[in-house]
């Protein structure tokens, strides 16, 4: 990664830092890079799991896979992929990014119901 991509990385995860403090999160912050087991780019939201994106290519398939392992490692419930839209730059104005199944647990957790989660093959379970 260059210098100039890790600038561009850090600010937007200080935006997004920014935006979930606002929005009543005080104990967001990002989290240290180094470890072995990754866990996401922001901490202080018990339970989520969110890897930052800033870059001008989108491979959302790829992002997915990354975030999904780093809910494991974390032992989360949720985990989303929060990538910069261009031209902005608002964490407010950036996309945030799930699978099925992801949104399936957050509506669950809104709406205080248990969903019955699609298989892979996608029948319910």
């Amino acid at each position: 990664m260059t210098n100039r991509n890790k600038t561009k990385g850090s600010a937007w995860e200080r935006a997004i830092v920014e935006a979930l403090r606002a929005a009543g999160w005080p104990y967001a912050e990002r989290r240290l890079a180094g470890s072995t087991k990754d866990r996401g780019d922001i901490a202080g939201l018990p339970g989520i799991v969110i890897e930052a994106k800033n870059t001008a290519s989108r491979n959302l398939a790829q992002w997915i896979d990354e975030t999904e392992a780093e809910r494991v490692n974390d032992g989360a419930w949720l985990g989303v992929v929060w990538h910069k839209r261009t031209g902005r730059a608002s964490a407010a104005d950036g996309y945030v990014t799930m699978t099925g199944a992801q949104f399936l647990v957050l509506l669950g957790e809104a709406l205080d119901v248990q969903p019955q989660l699609p298989t892979e093959g996608g029948e319910a379970a």
